[in-house]
């Protein structure tokens, strides 16, 4: 029992671990509608309200490889020291006026890896 409880432990971290990939301009394209996770160094945020948080991924606005929107307000996050920081975010990928991006709403949807 304890061999079977260690295995289903060692395969769920990978199984983790293997999910969170960071992916180029031509792989977010491919993967669109489709829910995936996105790893990548947080460049800039921009607060628009209180429900709208936009987090660039990957470089500086307008140049952003990705953009991450933040809607609602059930994510609570330390916005002022984002920038230089990992962060992986797992959403749909979607392209927001021909930018990739993901939408997050859920906490669980946000992580530091």
């Amino acid at each position: 029992m304890r061999k079977i409880l260690t295995l289903l432990i060692l395969s769920v971290a990978f199984a983790v671990k293997a999910s969170a990939q960071t992916f180029n301009a031509d792989d977010f394209k491919n993967n669109l509608g489709k829910s995936k996770t996105l790893c990548d160094t947080v460049y800039s945020v921009k607060i628009f309200s209180d429900t709208l948080s936009l987090i660039n991924m990957g470089g500086n606005y307008p140049n952003q490889k990705y953009t991450i929107a933040v809607k609602g307000n059930k994510i609570v996050m330390d916005w002022a020291n984002l920038k230089g920081k990992r962060l992986c975010v797992t959403g749909v990928f979607e392209m927001h006026k021909n930018r990739p991006e993901i939408v997050a709403a859920e906490p669980n949807q946000i992580s530091y890896p």
